[in-house]
């Protein structure tokens, strides 16, 4: 049997279709649907049924799951052990957006210094998409916000930067009050399922500001185009991206103190790659440093 078919099973299973599944590996539709009838075929079962436009595990695929994640990620560790002991390997990184536009590819420089042999997969997601994969071993760490609540003996966390929530505005503004601007300009508003999103709408009302809402959407970087084309202002995280520099905006403080928004890596204490996880650590760091310099 083969482990890859397993896998993108997998990837099926969670995607609930066979078309996404092969988009996010690059292969055909049809290529993934042959994988997962020679499964069948091996197994004696049908593990996939349609429904509607989607495909969803059937009594067996269900029995099936579990034993294949954990097949899957015995077999990966099992890679990552024969490789431990050579500066190879394969190191999964599972990233938010803004941390992919500004401190992640500063670390992966370093990183690929101290490991020129060793092979990386990056994929971006929302916080609570990364917890989920690494608890799934989809990933091997995750950079993302610390989860709302307390975490698992079982994972470690490693605190990289925090940001300020801020008022970004058009450089025009610079000399004007940040609660005024909330109040007066059109608001462009970071999406309050995520992390900053939710910090923001919670100093709104505790300032009992209410913006003329223009847009909500979960990118900063393209929340700072806006905002750098005039079309109004926002309240986000500080994030330190050199794409930032490029646009004409100003980062206003507030006058009444936030929680800062923290992110850092986050992986499991037991992981078999844990010679590359160290060096991406080492990596950050010194990207951190210098940048304290």
């Amino acid at each position: 049997m083969d482990v890859t078919f397993l896998a993108n099973f997998l990837l099926v299973v969670d995607n609930g279709s066979m078309a996404e599944a092969a988009r996010r590996i690059g292969v055909t539709p049809a290529a993934i649907a042959q994988q997962v009838q020679a499964l069948e075929r091996e197994l004696g079962a049908e593990l996939l049924v349609r429904s509607g436009r989607t495909v969803v595990p059937t009594e067996a695929g269900h029995r099936v799951i579990e034993r294949a994640r954990g097949l899957v990620r015995e077999f990966a560790e099992l890679r990552a052990f024969a490789l431990e002991g050579d500066a190879a390997g394969e190191l999964r990184i599972g990233t938010i957006t803004t941390a992919l536009l500004s401190l992640v590819p500063e670390v992966l420089a370093g990183f690929a210094a101290l490991f020129p042999q060793a092979n990386v997969l990056i994929r971006a997601g929302t916080s609570m998409e990364l917890y989920e994969a690494l608890q799934r071993g989809d990933v091997d760490v995750a950079v993302c916000l610390h989860p709302a609540f307390a975490l698992p003996k079982a994972y470690e966390w490693h605190l990289l930067r925090e940001e300020p929530i801020v008022v970004l505005a058009p450089s025009r503004f610079a000399a004007h009050d940040a609660h005024e601007l909330l109040a007066r300009e059109p608001f462009i508003r970071y999406d309050r399922s995520l992390g900053g999103g939710k910090q923001a709408d919670q100093y709104l009302r505790a300032a009992k500001i209410a913006p003329r809402e223009l847009f909500e959407l979960n990118s900063l970087m393209a929340i700072a185009m806006m905002v750098d084309r005039g079309l109004g202002v926002s309240l986000v995280p500080d994030i330190v991206s050199p794409l930032m520099t490029q646009l004409n905006v100003v980062k206003l403080p507030l006058p009444v103190r936030t929680e800062p928004r923290r992110f850092g890596v986050l992986w499991h204490r037991a992981s078999p790659r844990g010679r590359l996880i160290r060096g991406f650590l080492a990596s950050a760091d010194a990207v951190l440093e210098t940048e304290r310099k």
